[in-house]
């Protein structure tokens, strides 16, 4: 069992006074409040503190134990939530699937949720923060290059020349590396008693924020994007339809010609891009608009071209995303009274969706597709908007049992990712059959069905 010891930091001998705020509890190598060591030792005992607490005597300490905040999990439990739903009732509700381009609908902002909520508030060691991203890289890989063919399509396995690089699961373990790494060596002594004091502290994860984001706007805009080709497998293996693409501009955000898609073309190859791109729903290629559908007459030749979301430009966007939601945990780290808490994040989250509406009507669409600069913006404001909510309900008026189904799954976010957005699930499901592998569970319910 753990040992627990209260070291008064003033020189002066007198009685322990539980009240006072000027105690640390020293639990392996951490320090925290007297509070919260109170509440570790006494779970049941009501909170010694009526009073605010700026956190002048947790400011500077970024490697504070903390207490687990139930709001954090409850908001992961209902961004896989969101991810179940638009998943499976994408298809038959288009209006909540993915903006086939300009805009945003309740799918666009699962993946910036995912990334705003993988935050840590103690720094790890760089070595550990490394092995965790090359876990995420590799499991991303494998589960989404194309090893796993899907539903209906009883067959694995994938060609090493057709392979999908990027996907969720990789976009997620490079902004979780640069946060961490961020994390670990980009902020100062500064001691935190106010917001401006928190801004100074870590003032160099905003200077990089500021830096990836002017760098991907000039990328996007000012780039050149010539004209480019694609092929698609017609009939016998080794022949192929080639696609033309006219281009020739610079700064266009359209789905053929914008820069994130040439750096991806040029970079990883057409041929290891996502294959059935989003853009492929909008009324240019689909008659069924905003769904999938048959191509129109004079379709565009560009709507059957590879295209992927989650590609290199776009995700120095989300890094941003991710650096957001770092300075969201911060918060937690070095304020502990409610009020500042909630001021703190709505105040900024506001900020950024006021931000991110005006670049939208100025021109700079909110496009999930590219992970516009008004996308992050608005998105990473909608996020810290709901976390505050969250938090008000869950941690400060305590309704945590209502929220309990979503606090678990919560914290097995990954773990139901990797089942049912990965469709492994699915895929066990319909391994088991009668007689003829058509004969399976997910037929048997109408899932295989539809997507015949």
């Amino acid at each position: 069992m753990a040992s627990y010891q209260l070291i008064k930091e003033s020189d002066e001998d007198e009685t322990l006074d539980l009240q006072r705020k000027d105690y640390t509890l020293h639990v392996e190598g951490y320090n925290v409040d007297v509070e919260s060591a109170f509440q570790k030792m006494n779970p049941s005992s009501p909170s010694l503190r009526s009073g605010s607490d700026t956190g002048a005597n947790a400011s500077s300490r970024s490697t504070s134990a903390s207490v687990r905040l139930v709001s954090l999990d409850v908001f992961r439990g209902l961004t896989v939530v969101l991810m179940i739903l638009v998943d499976d009732a994408g298809g038959i509700l288009p209006t909540i699937n993915h903006s086939p381009w300009n805009g945003l609908t309740l799918a666009d902002v699962v993946m910036p949720f995912f990334l705003f909520m993988n935050m840590s508030s103690r720094a790890a060691a760089s070595k550990k923060a490394i092995l965790r991203a090359l876990k995420l890289l590799i499991l991303g890989v494998f589960l989404q290059g194309g090893y796993f063919h899907g539903i209906n399509n009883l067959t694995y396995g994938v060609d090493i020349d057709l392979i999908r690089w990027m996907g969720i699961l990789q976009r997620i373990a490079v902004a979780y590396l640069v946060a961490a790494m961020c994390e670990i060596w980009l902020r100062n002594d500064e001691k935190v008693s106010s917001g401006s004091s928190l801004l100074k502290k870590y003032q160099w994860h905003w200077i990089l924020m500021s830096m990836l984001s002017t760098m991907y706007l000039l990328l996007l805009y000012g780039l050149y994007v010539p004209d480019w080709e694609y092929k698609i497998p017609i009939g016998a293996p080794a022949e192929a339809k080639i696609f033309m693409v006219k281009c020739g501009v610079h700064g266009d955000t359209g789905p053929a010609c914008n820069a994130a898609g040439m750096i991806d073309r040029m970079i990883l190859g057409v041929q290891h891009l996502y294959r059935r791109p989003i853009y492929a729903r909008t009324k240019q290629c689909s008659i069924n608009s905003p769904d999938y559908g048959p191509l129109p007459p004079n379709a565009p030749s560009w709507c059957q071209a590879p295209y992927d979301p989650e590609g290199i430009l776009s995700t120095v966007m989300a890094i941003v995303t991710c650096l957001i939601g770092l300075q969201f945990g911060h918060i937690i780290v070095h304020f502990k009274d409610h009020r500042n808490r909630l001021l703190l994040w709505i105040a900024p989250s506001s900020a950024f969706i006021v931000l991110g509406v005006l670049c939208d009507v100025f021109g700079m669409h909110i496009n999930k597709a590219l992970y516009s600069f008004s996308y992050t913006c608005v998105t990473g404001g909608v996020a810290g908007l709901l976390l505050a909510t969250i938090y008000l309900v869950v941690d400060v008026y305590g309704c945590r049992r209502y929220a309990l189904v979503l606090e678990w799954m919560g914290m097995n976010a990954l773990l139901i990712y990797i089942l049912v957005a990965c469709n492994i699930l699915p895929l066990i499901l319909q391994g088991f059959y009668w007689r003829d592998p058509r004969n399976n569970i997910l037929s048997l319910v109408g899932i295989g069905k539809q997507t015949q």
